[in-house]
């Protein structure tokens, strides 16, 4: 856990550090919900996996939820990011949620058939980071050819 907190750390002090300060857009910041040094709060998820077994058939069933249920809260504005950790350890996954306390990440998460089935378990922390998350998911429309849900 250590190592991805200090992975987070760095990435923030390279993106405020990167920025040309000539560039600030006042309303840009004001949609996004920019502080002064164009960050916001987040929560932050950590999906780790779960205790339950389940066959593999199910699982299936459930990952295609899983998936559908991202893809939901992606287009509700509520999911800025997500991704699995490719190392096959105990930490699954991540999840960026555009809210700004655990209870409305916990109300969130709860609606994930992965996690209601105990496959994956989520771990929440209030997050500090760059307001222009918020632009992440047009962007990745700009460049995904083909639905991981399709």
């Amino acid at each position: 856990m250590r190592p991805l907190l200090l992975l987070s750390a760095l990435l923030l002090t390279l993106v405020c550090f990167s920025q040309d300060k000539n560039s600030y857009d006042s309303v840009l910041a004001k949609k996004w919900g920019a502080d002064q040094y164009g960050m916001k709060q987040y929560v932050m998820a950590f999906l780790k996996k779960g205790s339950k077994t389940v066959d593999s058939s199910q699982r299936n069933q459930l990952i295609q939820g899983h998936l559908k249920n991202i893809g939901r809260l992606a287009k509700e504005g509520k999911l800025l990011l997500a991704g699995p950790f490719l190392d096959n350890g105990d930490l699954a996954g991540i999840f960026i949620f555009n809210v700004t306390t655990v209870e409305e990440a916990k109300n969130l998460v709860a609606t994930d058939p992965a996690v209601k089935a105990g496959i994956f378990d989520m771990e929440l922390h209030p997050w500090y980071g760059s307001a222009a998350l918020m632009q992440v998911a047009t962007l990745h429309r700009s460049v995904q050819k083909t639905s991981i849900t399709d």
